[in-house]
């Protein structure tokens, strides 16, 4: 068996991993990523990018299927209209590619090697990695950074088809060479509300389960109002507060279809007929079938703990990104990745961000960055918040998205900004700026008294701002 040593061995190429071997490449520092699949982990081959382009393709077709079905106040008709789906796959699978391989592209630059294949933990210095067709390889290491994602839950009585059959993950909704006629979702969560409008939007029937009484329940209630209006609008069947007990395969049922059998709030049971059903209820850390276990780290649940520094219970062990827990985001990942690998190469570095913002790519769109005003109370602080609509900004008019609103948060006694949040079309492309506002420690006159490009969706912030201290302009 071949023995190599470096320096920082990082196991998982995500957001996390590859940028944490790119940043120690440029710091001298000898590195390795051990990746089974393709770099660039979930976020750019099964999660992020792929979901994103799906969601614009179907965007795209939806506003050819409202040309098609009525009159059009842009003077727009289609006489036509049809999907590819299988087409449409192949150009995103064709992103994916550019993109996954733009990132092995860059770890070689900077001179990190990439090991393709399984990796398996000995201890905190030495993994064993087996590659397909190849002799195992065993790498020793002086730090070791842990950053394998994580996974989509899985209900134990509804577990996901990967041959073809019903049950499917995000994974599997991104890969679909046809749009099923019925799609049932279980979970009204970001990961279910995107995908399952997609798919309404490409043609399904799509009906959503969720056990909460309201869909995102993760997120404040005024954001949601105008993510439950579009799904209205659009002719999603939500089933809120209630449960899903089981499934029956089309065998089982007599009919060409599955049956999700599912149960209100008042015990009343029924079953939901569905060509796919897509279960969407979370992400856990991706903790088994490595050798994790061999090193006893303190845990968080299911997740591992790690300090300020993202250093764990064993020195010169680290761990970033979706197994550290939430905030499962890539950024978040590629944040903490630098990070690390800074600190090895000798800087003072915490992780401590003022906010990590947050996307919902619905329709319309959600973000968030810091404290919403909930958040704000429940830590005693004395704040002040302010919305402005969009039904009054300009640009939101010319694209047809007025419904929605920017709303600002901020301490009462010297206005410190400490959170934003918007919904609206388009509005993920203020996430910079309200994170921005909030690291830097703006207050409301600093996004008030700066100038604001006219017409942008932009100008909302400046308004919401404006509005906080008690003398907005357009509303």
């Amino acid at each position: 068996m071949e023995t190599i040593n470096t320096t920082l061995l990082i196991i998982g190429g995500g957001p996390g991993g590859y940028v944490a071997g790119i940043r120690a490449g440029q710091l001298g520092i000898p590195a390795i990523v051990v990746e089974g699949a393709t770099p660039g982990g979930t976020c750019l081959n099964i999660g992020c990018i792929p979901s994103k382009a799906l969601i614009h393709a179907a965007d795209e077709y939806h506003k050819g299927a409202t040309y098609a079905a009525q009159e059009s106040p842009l003077g727009i008709s289609v006489e036509s209209l049809r999907i590819d789906l299988a087409r449409t796959v192949a150009w995103k699978d064709g992103i994916v590619k550019r993109l996954t391989g733009g990132v092995g592209s860059l770890l070689k630059k900077q001179g990190v090697r990439v090991v393709r294949g399984w990796a398996r933990i000995l201890d905190g210095k030495t993994v064993e990695v087996e590659a397909d067709g190849q002799e195992t390889l065993r790498i020793r290491c002086e730090h070791l950074l842990l950053a394998s994602g994580s996974q989509p839950v899985e209900l134990p009585f509804m577990p996901f088809s990967h041959d073809g059959g019903p049950v499917i993950s995000s994974t599997e909704a991104l890969a679909q060479d046809s749009v099923p006629r019925r799609l049932v979702v279980v979970g009204a969560g970001y990961i279910g509300l995107e995908l399952g409008t997609a798919y309404r939007k490409l043609g399904s029937q799509v009906t959503v389960v969720e056990a909460a009484d309201r869909i995102l329940p993760a997120y404040d209630a005024d954001l949601v109002k105008p993510v439950a209006r579009s799904l209205e609008r659009l002719g999603v069947e939500l089933r809120l507060a209630t449960q899903v007990l089981g499934m029956e395969d089309g065998v089982e049922s007599g009919v060409d279809a599955a049956r999700v059998k599912v149960r209100d709030a008042s015990g009343v049971e029924a079953y939901l007929e569905a060509d796919k059903v897509l279960v969407a209820v979370g992400r856990r850390p991706a903790t088994t079938g490595w050798g994790l276990e061999n090193l006893m780290l303190d845990m968080a649940g299911r997740a591992i703990k790690v300090d300020e520094q993202c250093r764990t219970s064993m020195r010169n062990v680290w761990a970033i990104g979706d197994l550290t827990g939430e905030p499962m985001l890539a950024h978040r990942a590629m944040a903490q990745g630098e990070m690390v690998a800074e600190i090895i190469a000798g800087k003072r570095r915490w992780f401590q961000p003022s906010a990590i913002p947050a996307v919902c790519y619905t329709d319309p769109e959600i973000v968030v960055a810091g404290m919403s005003p909930s958040e704000a109370q429940a830590a005693g602080i004395d704040a002040i918040q302010a919305s402005f609509p969009f039904s009054a900004n300009g640009r939101a008019m010319t694209i047809e998205g007025t419904d929605g609103f920017v709303r600002v948060v901020a301490r009462k006694d010297n206005h410190l900004i400490l959170g934003w949040q918007a919904v609206g079309v388009g509005v993920s492309e203020l996430a910079a700026g309200f994170t921005q506002s909030i690291e830097l420690g703006a207050q409301l006159e600093d996004v008030a008294r700066t100038i604001h490009a006219h017409p942008t969706l932009g100008e909302a912030v400046q308004e919401a701002a404006l509005r906080a201290l008690g003398h907005a302009l357009h509303v």
